[in-house]
């Protein structure tokens, strides 16, 4: 990677981790398609001036080959904001945000592999193994068989990186071969998430206005760094390898895996550590290779 490339990763894995920390926070009381909807309602009303003014100050005209690209990735990214946040309400953070993080870039490998017929080299390989270690140790260690919790974090994390795998493939296509500007393509995706959640959210309007009364100040923050964080990514993909911006921008577990057992004080923080420095080790593996 270039030298913007690894700043603008290294920038979007601390505000991706931030983010997540203030999601885990805003608590289980929380209609998923309430806090989703302002979410989106707020993040596509802040960021539009700066997709519009791109716009006009690039004279690009969007193209009719974009929208469906910008509709999928829409629908894709509400499936794992609504399976990440479910994660949050059953289990911890240390424990859903690493294995989420760390096998979204493993399920992307193994994809490549058996649909394109691509051949996983020494250090692939690797990874791959340190990964399922991770998951092994979050497994065995957390208690799995006797800790509804821990189950729910893994499965859960497991399911997340899931979408994370599908996105990944899906948007960096679109910014990469499609051709759709970055900024514009993720606040398109905002529209879309906005008016797809509108039925749901006038449907709950006491308790869309009861998560803005209690929750405005995180609800603002991740309105603003969760956009950021991927517009930083997407714009990576632009300057460098898919195959090895994807993989480094999981740095991100080591933060969120500290986040979860420091500033919330999640239990079995060595083990959840070294779970974490496994992902990590094993994501930058599969970027190497």
């Amino acid at each position: 990677m270039t030298l913007l490339s690894l700043g603008l990763v290294l920038g979007s894995a601390l505000i991706h981790a931030s983010w997540n920390l203030w999601a885990k926070q805003i608590g289980d009381g929380v209609r998923r398609s309430s806090l989703l909807w302002l979410l989106t309602a707020f993040s596509a009303l802040l960021y539009a001036p700066f997709a519009l003014a791109w716009l006009a100050r690039a004279d690009v005209r969007p193209a009719l080959s974009w929208w469906p690209w910008i509709a999928g990735s829409g629908a894709i990214h509400i499936g794992y904001f609504y399976v990440l946040l479910a994660g949050y309400r059953r289990s911890d953070l240390s424990l859903v945000y690493p294995v989420a993080r760390g096998t979204g870039p493993l399920l992307a490998a193994l994809w490549a592999v058996i649909g394109f017929g691509e051949r996983l080299s020494l250090p692939a390989g690797a990874g791959i193994v340190l990964v399922l270690s991770g998951v092994a140790l979050l497994s065995v260690k957390s208690g799995l068989l006797h800790d509804a919790r821990a189950g729910h974090g893994l499965r859960y994390g497991l399911a997340t990186g899931g979408f994370i795998a599908l996105y990944t493939v899906w948007d960096a296509w679109a910014v990469k071969r499609v051709g759709i500007p970055p900024l514009v393509f993720y606040w398109s995706g905002e529209v879309v998430r906005f008016l797809l959640l509108a039925p749901l959210a006038l449907g709950a309007r006491a308790d869309v206005a009861r998560v803005w009364r209690t929750h405005r100040l995180r609800v603002l923050g991740i309105a603003v760094l969760s956009p950021l964080s991927y517009i930083l990514i997407l714009i990576a993909f632009q300057h460098g390898n898919v195959s090895h911006v994807a993989p480094a921008r999981e740095l991100s577990i080591l933060i969120g895996a500290y986040l979860g057992t420091r500033v919330l004080g999640e239990g079995e923080r060595r083990r959840r550590m070294a779970a974490a420095v496994a992902f990590a080790a094993g994501v930058i593996l599969l970027a190497l290779a």
